[in-house]
């Protein structure tokens, strides 16, 4: 893999990090007022007909066969696990709380791309995964004042898994699709389900559902669901799935930063400080060896 190639590929990480950072402080808007379960099938119903629209308009062909359980696999999760599990984990715990749960999610996906994603992370890789996966465990549990993880925090750790294999296996696919093509499919795939789901979760007094919360909907229907995938897959193809997903260790910070204006969470001096030593484990990954088959 050439330098400028994988530089190229964090850069990309780095700005679908800061889009999937506007996730939870939006879907803690949309869950104030909106089910869960009817938000999740919403988004992906929403984003499912931005991809059939997207597909159309460029004229796509239809993926070859062998790909389509991988695609279905990584659509169950991005599109199914992923957004359920965190729109349950909102309805109890603030979205800069979750930010920090979600800091382990690099570590996770360094495994996850080891065990399917044929990548072969050094050892001092993993110690620095470890090392920042580290802080933000402890920053939560010092955070939390039952100083232990709560039913949210579960949901939030099942979030975790799900996004871990889900960028795994949207980065395999976006090995021989671009980006933007593996997301819409998947999407795509999972409209008729979506779709009926929605219906049958339609809420009552939905035409009362205030304004934030419709902007938290249509954020996690078309960016988080859909168009931040553009980037962030072209990303973990370009720089490798364990180097690009492990920027996403900035992402608790960036969502800390989001939920102050958004959902009137306020930013502790504390944060910075755990943040500056998640920046340097960042850092130090960054120069660690990932050998690829």
């Amino acid at each position: 893999m050439s330098h400028s190639r994988e530089k190229l590929g964090i850069a990309l990480g780095l700005a679908g990090m800061a889009l999937f950072a506007g996730t939870l402080p939006a879907t803690r808007l949309a869950v104030a007022s909106i089910d869960p379960l009817f938000l999740t099938s919403a988004r992906a119903a929403i984003a499912g007909v931005a991809g059939v629209l997207v597909l159309a308009a460029m004229r796509r062909r239809r993926p070859p066969r062998a790909l389509w359980g991988q695609i279905a696999l990584a659509g169950l999760c991005t599109i199914v696990g992923f957004p359920v599990l965190m729109a349950l984990a909102m309805v109890s715990v603030p979205a800069a709380h979750g930010g920090v749960v979600l800091g382990i999610l690099p570590l996770a996906t360094a495994a996850a791309s080891a065990i399917i994603g044929h990548e072969r992370p050094s050892l001092g890789f993993w110690v620095a995964s470890i090392a920042g996966a580290g802080i933000v465990v402890v920053f939560v549990l010092h955070d939390n004042d039952a100083g232990r993880f709560t039913a949210g925090d579960l949901f939030l750790l099942g979030t975790v898994i799900a996004g871990a294999f889900g960028y795994t296996l949207s980065g395999r696919l976006s090995e021989v699709l671009p980006g933007w093509e593996v997301i819409s499919w998947q999407v795509t795939l999972f409209l008729p389900a979506s779709v009926l789901a929605a219906v049958a979760l339609w809420p009552e007094g939905l035409a009362d559902v205030p304004a934030p919360a419709w902007a938290g909907l249509a954020y996690v229907s078309l960016v988080s669901q859909f168009l931040a995938f553009f980037v962030f897959n072209a990303g973990l193809a370009l720089g490798g799935i364990a180097h690009v997903g492990q920027v996403m260790l900035l992402q608790p910070f960036a969502i800390v930063a989001l939920a102050a204006p958004v959902n009137g969470e306020p930013i502790r001096a504390s944060i910075l400080a755990y943040a500056a030593a998640v920046v340097v484990t960042v850092l130090i990954a960054q120069r660690m060896k990932v050998r690829r088959a």
